[in-house]
């Protein structure tokens, strides 16, 4: 008898992985079937529908994408270096991504905007989730006297989300690192423009 944790942990990496390189809408039950060789009716087992398939792939990606994220903050110092890490966990996304198909928030915003509001919702969480984590970092560096205090935290936090996503969107396009290199150089100097 198969593992069923197992089983659906399968479903949900290559899933995930589908979603996340073909699109949501595009990816079909059939199409997870062939990937994970398992029939429709397995899949439906462990799932109640393609909808909730999708809600809990994109939930997958999200703790990936998080829990990679986060190890890589937590093993830097200061608040320099912690920036360092987020820079160089965008750069290096190029050459040893985490999941296939580039990053699961852009991906999924560009895709369901408007037509599909859970997952819609899904991606907004996500992007609130990076931009809380963004906030802290600036707030500790401020608390920890390496911020010059008096900066703007949400118009900050939004330069360098905005610059690391468009960058690597614009890298994907263009299949090469120079646009995530120029973003990450533009956002070196200005976490250097607001530290102590």
């Amino acid at each position: 008898m198969r593992n069923a944790t197992a089983t659906k942990q399968k479903i949900l990496i290559e899933s995930a992985n589908l979603f996340n390189t073909q699109g949501y809408k595009a990816t079909s039950i059939s199409d997870i079937t062939k990937a994970t060789g398992l029939t429709k009716g397995a899949i439906y087992r462990h799932f109640e529908s393609k909808q909730d398939l999708e809600q809990q792939a994109l939930r997958n990606l999200s703790r990936l994408l998080f829990s990679n994220l986060g190890s890589s903050i937590k093993e830097a110092k200061t608040f320099k270096t912690k920036f360092d890490a987020i820079f160089e966990f965008f750069e290096n996304y190029m050459e040893s991504p985490y999941y296939e198909g580039g990053c699961p928030l852009m991906n999924v915003a560009v895709e369901v905007d408007d037509s599909n509001s859970v997952l819609r919702q899904q991606a907004f969480n996500m992007l609130a989730q990076l931009r809380a984590s963004i906030k802290v970092l600036f707030q500790n560096g401020i608390k920890n006297k390496q911020v010059k205090p008096d900066i703007d935290i949400e118009f900050y936090a939004t330069i360098v989300i905005s610059s690391l996503e468009g960058g690597i969107m614009m890298s994907k396009l263009e299949r090469n690192k120079n646009a995530i290199t120029h973003c990450v150089k533009h956002l070196e100097m200005v976490i250097q423009s607001v530290s102590l």
